[in-house]
């Protein structure tokens, strides 16, 4: 079973996380709950263990994350 985030991190929250291209910054938009399908493939979660649908500061590209791949950024 995943090990699930210590910390849940909502709506709003400004994280960071490891990208191809280095250490990259954004705010959540969603939090999801459910499988959801998204640029034709279906990310797996759970209350658990959410995906966090995430919006980059510098490109406006979204991706989506489970917790243990982000960090949480000062305000």
């Amino acid at each position: 079973m995943p090990k699930a985030c210590a910390k849940p991190f909502h709506r709003g929250d400004h994280v960071s996380w490891n990208s191809e291209a280095g250490r990259v910054r954004g705010h959540i938009l969603r939090v999801h709950t459910k499988d959801v399908d998204y640029k034709g493939y279906t990310h797996h979660a759970t209350a658990d263990d959410p995906q966090y649908e995430i919006k980059s500061d510098k490109t406006d590209h979204v991706a989506l994350h489970r917790g243990r791949a982000l960090r949480r950024l000062k305000h």
